[in-house]
């Protein structure tokens, strides 16, 4: 496969007003990405959100362009979950649908994330081709005067979303009587999340809702869920609810201020399917990094878990191929296929909370599903070329490996959206692998060094 030079594992991600998080770029990618969706006599349409950083408004004006230019009609939906994108690009038979957010980073950051007109990220060749025209011209894409695009606002865009996330709450439940912190990151969610509960019944706390384009996801959302924690046990919440900057990943809180992760609540949802007899393929989907502690425990309840490379676009490409309706990440993207394309926090939450009031148990006895085997990560952070495969990172994972034998795992990886190696080595002596992952980060920093100093 080619190079990619823009897209990482989920979209294009970096620093704004550097490359390729630039102006110039998303102007190139409107361009580029509109002609490889332009097919047919029709009026082509995109749908374009935005989390709520202060480089979203640069970005969203120049993608804007970029579109308009190659004769793309542009719906304008403001800041709106990233599985609102999904939604609302099939809802409203669009050609395309984009978001512009850099999900749980921080607001110096921004990314665009692309759907196509069935709702589903893009395929690795799909954003291969788009990135072959990104450099063109722009004359060489550039529709005739009469054809140029035009752009208006989708004014009642969220209430579609609010509506459709709604529909997928069993209609026979209410949440009555349910205090619920929700802690919004100041992001994407801020509006919609709120709306959702409240009209379903719930008694709200709301967290992180007053985003200035600076604080999304800072102290707050799915990555920092402490205060949320504090809030639920001092507001004497039954469960806290955590969004990320553009709402696609959840994390939860039980009722005592323990944090649930997405390998938890996918254990949820999975035994809960296969004892209604909704889990299809009697199989979830997850990825190299979901615990295992959690593959023990799905085995012995006879239910198979799919690991796949990390990014949940790529765990719905899995779920596509084996045909399970059920799949997620450890950091909460939590995919139910039967209703979405991608993930949708708000949608997983609801399916959560069903379970919760169908049981009439705390939180606390509902969410505990299994002992998740110690983990320990480090991230080494890079410059240049990716250290990964210098001698001594590979002589030091290989250490690893010996070391644990069959009681644990090594995982190395770069990261797809920052210039990151992440390592995450498993076991059941916590010291151990503490240890073992501090010798494999020191590796990669010797070899960073190394190739810096060539």
């Amino acid at each position: 496969m080619a190079k990619r030079r823009y897209f990482g594992t989920d979209g294009i991600r970096g620093t704004a007003n550097r490359a390729p998080m630039t102006a110039e770029i998303a102007l190139a990618l409107g361009m580029a990405a509109g002609h490889y969706f332009n097919r047919g006599d029709h009026r082509h349409r995109v749908v374009i959100a935005k989390d709520t950083r202060l480089s979203g408004y640069m970005i969203e004006n120049a993608l804007t362009s970029g579109f308009l230019s190659v004769g793309v009609d542009v719906l304008l939906v403001g800041p709106m979950p990233t599985p609102a994108v999904a939604f609302l690009t099939r809802a409203m038979r669009a050609d395309l649908g984009v978001m512009i957010s850099a999900s749980h980073n921080p607001y110096q950051d921004n990314g665009l994330k692309l759907f196509g007109p069935d709702g589903y990220k893009l395929s690795d060749a799909a954003e291969l081709e788009i990135e072959s025209h990104m450099d063109d011209a722009p004359s060489a894409l550039a529709v005739a005067p009469e054809k140029i695009g035009r752009a208006k606002r989708l004014d009642d865009a969220p209430g579609r979303y609010i509506e459709f996330v709604k529909s997928t709450f069993p209609k026979h439940l209410r949440l009555d009587g349910l205090k619920i912190v929700i802690d919004c990151a100041n992001g994407a969610g801020y509006q919609v999340g709120p709306i959702i509960l409240w009209e379903l019944g719930a008694e709200l706390v709301p967290m992180a809702v007053a985003p200035n384009g600076f604080n999304i996801n800072k102290d707050c959302g799915s990555t920092h869920p402490e205060a949320l924690a504090a809030a639920v046990v001092r507001e004497k919440a039954d469960l806290g609810i955590a969004l990320d900057g553009d709402a696609d990943r959840l994390v939860m809180v039980d009722e005592k201020g323990a944090v649930i992760d997405g390998d938890q609540l996918l254990a949820m949802m999975a035994t809960h399917g296969a004892k209604t007899g909704l889990l299809k393929g009697q199989a979830v989907v997850s990825t190299l990094m979901a615990n295992l502690g959690l593959e023990h425990y799905l085995a012995a309840q006879k239910i198979m878990l799919h690991r796949t490379q990390v990014g949940d676009r790529y765990v719905m490409e899995k779920m596509r191929e084996t045909g399970c309706n059920i799949g997620g990440e450890p950091s909460g993207h939590l995919i139910l296929g039967d209703v979405a394309t991608t993930g949708d926090a708000l949608i997983a939450a609801l399916q959560i909370l069903a379970l919760k009031v169908e049981e009439g148990r705390p939180m606390s006895a509902v969410a505990c599903q299994f002992t998740p085997v110690p983990q320990s990560f480090a991230n080494v952070r890079y410059e240049g070329a990716n250290p990964m495969t210098a001698t001594p990172v590979a002589e030091a994972v290989a250490q690893a490996e010996k070391t644990l034998g069959s009681k644990g795992r090594v995982v190395v990886r770069a990261s797809g959206t920052e210039p990151l190696i992440r390592v995450m080595v498993e076991g059941e002596d916590k010291p151990q692998i503490d240890a073992l992952a501090e010798m494999i980060a020191a590796a990669i920093r010797t070899g960073d060094a190394t190739r810096k100093s060539a």
